[in-house]
């Protein structure tokens, strides 16, 4: 298997079981589809279209009103994967899946449902913050509208993704290529361009994430991982719901690196396809900057001679 063929093998989003770019995408879609389901079902029940809004949505959406929220405060985790609109959800995969399939490809797949989680979460935060402090809005606060759909979430994606990779190319048909940081810079501005409005806690929502994006990667970047603590509470209850699992209490080095008798990177002469395959599937689970300068210069030369 050639890198170029592992490469396309890796685009269909639901070619891997851990990829939690698809797994984010289902979520949305499906709180998307019960949504839309049940505003339907009251549809054709004749009943007051404000009833839809006050009994359902009101339970999915993140309030400006603290004394709101606190009758019901999980919507300040469940918000961001709550969207009514077609063109809102179209928008927000979108974003999601053009930054967070490149995020997975530099830094494997436990990198971006922490970093939409902690967008969304601090996003939601500071949407609250900001409508209850700043008079200007706090005097409206029943008039202003609820926040709903992953826009925090993905604006962290796309500033973590940017941080890391700042000079990444899309589009290379366009003279080159345009850098990743373009493209989020235009992100970025259509928020800050709307903070002086009656949707500037969005805005400053919007903003923050992706502040705390940018805070994640840099703090990864020293060698702390915000994450961390989420990817084992995930491999904790899947073995424990999967009790013919056996890796409870084994380090990642043993999961990864020692299930098969040879040692993984035993040093040849020649090019394998063994050896090839035990460093893409390191690329795949931690991303390409965990390689080594050994393993770096084989995929180069495997590269080369296509392997």
């Amino acid at each position: 298997m050639s890198i170029k063929n592992y490469s396309n093998k890796r685009i269909p989003l639901l070619g891997q079981d851990n990829n939690a770019l698809t797994w984010l995408i289902i979520l949305n879609g499906t709180v998307f589809i019960l949504l839309n389901f049940i505003k339907i079902v009251y549809f054709f029940s004749d009943v007051p279209p404000d009833f839809f809004q006050h009994q359902i949505v009101d339970w999915f959406c993140l309030p400006a009103s603290l004394e709101k929220l606190g009758s019901r405060p999980w919507v300040l985790f469940i918000y961001m994967f709550s969207h009514l609109g077609v063109w809102e959800l179209i928008s927000t995969l979108l974003w999601l899946w053009g930054f967070g399939y490149i995020l997975q490809d530099l830094t494997g797949n436990s990198k971006l449902f922490p970093i939409y989680l902690y967008g969304g979460f601090i996003g939601g935060v500071f949407f609250l913050l900001t409508n209850n402090i700043f008079p200007v809005l706090s005097q409206r606060i029943d008039y202003l509208p609820p926040m709903m759909g992953g826009g925090a979430a993905v604006m962290a994606v796309a500033v973590g993704t940017t941080t890391l990779a700042p000079e990444y190319r899309i589009f290379p048909m366009i003279n080159g290529g345009i850098p990743l940081w373009v493209l989020t810079l235009i992100f970025v501005a259509i928020d800050y361009a709307t903070i002086a409005s009656a949707s500037g806690g969005m805005a400053v929502a919007h903003l923050s994430g992706g502040a705390m994006g940018f805070i994640f990667i840099k703090q990864l970047g020293k060698g702390n991982d915000w994450g961390e603590w989420m990817i084992n509470l995930w491999h904790w209850c899947d073995n424990l719901f999967n009790p013919e699992k056996k890796n409870i209490g084994k380090s990642q080095k043993d999961q990864l690196y020692y299930k098969v008798t040879e040692p993984p990177y035993k040093k040849t002469p020649n090019l394998t396809q063994q050896k090839l395959d035990s460093i893409l599937d390191k690329i795949n689970q931690e991303g390409y900057h965990m390689l080594t300068n050994e393993e770096k210069s084989f995929l180069k030369k495997a590269s080369k001679e296509e392997l």
